[in-house]
């Protein structure tokens, strides 16, 4: 099967270069995106000659599989400036609808969830799958092995299916969750792992799945 591009947007921040260091080790060609070129060879700089560095727009276009990961303040107007280049692609989304300064209250938009915003401006065309929202990006960064899990949401089961071997190439164990409307659960989960990291003095909680055997 051919390995495809991975592009990812707003990706100069931490769970960005997170997800691009795992995808690097793991011999995918990985694309950064960022609003500014500049921030994009500086992360092309940083991660080493298996990324390339452009604007959004033109990573977009450039990887078969493209991921966002921007905080929930910038998600739409990244997708309205890039929607055409996304057509026809798989599109992960790891956004959760955070709204500071009360980010361990979970706060969902009308829409249900941030995919469902991403499903609604992509339209028909775009496989959205929500993934990511519960790993921590300085876990992602790291060198360790991660024992958390992922939980992934999507309306096409092979396209869900394309996002778990994914996260099984960097190392983790991703899950069918079910539709995309499931990923109002799960997006809000990342607010209730801030609750708990906060008053139990937990650095990097996370999600494990129990009950089947490997």
């Amino acid at each position: 099967m051919e390995v495809k591009k991975i592009s990812i947007l707003g990706g100069t921040g931490d769970l960005g270069t997170g997800l691009a260091s795992r995808f690097i080790k793991a011999k995918y060609e990985v694309i950064i995106g960022s609003r500014t070129l500049e921030k994009a060879k500086e992360a092309e700089k940083l991660l080493g000659n298996s990324v390339i560095g452009m604007m959004n727009k033109e990573a977009a276009a450039a990887g078969g599989i493209v991921i966002l990961t921007v905080p929930f303040a910038h998600q739409q107007g990244i997708l309205n400036e890039c929607k055409e280049e996304i057509d026809g692609k798989l599109f992960i989304d790891t956004t959760v609808p955070l709204l500071p300064p009360k980010v361990a209250t979970a706060q969902m938009p009308p829409e249900g969830s941030a995919a469902q915003i991403s499903q609604n401006i992509l339209g028909d065309n775009v496989n959205v799958v929500s993934a990511f929202q519960n790993i921590s990006a300085d876990l992602l960064k790291g060198n360790e092995d991660i024992d958390c899990d992922v939980l992934v949401c999507g309306n096409k089961k092979e396209s869900r299916q394309e996002v778990i071997d994914l996260i099984y190439s960097i190392g983790m164990k991703g899950w069918h969750a079910g539709m995309l409307a499931n990923s109002t659960a799960v997006e809000a989960m990342t607010s209730v792992l801030i609750s708990i990291n906060k008053h139990h003095s937990i650095s990097h909680s996370g999600i494990k799945v129990t009950g089947k055997e490997d």
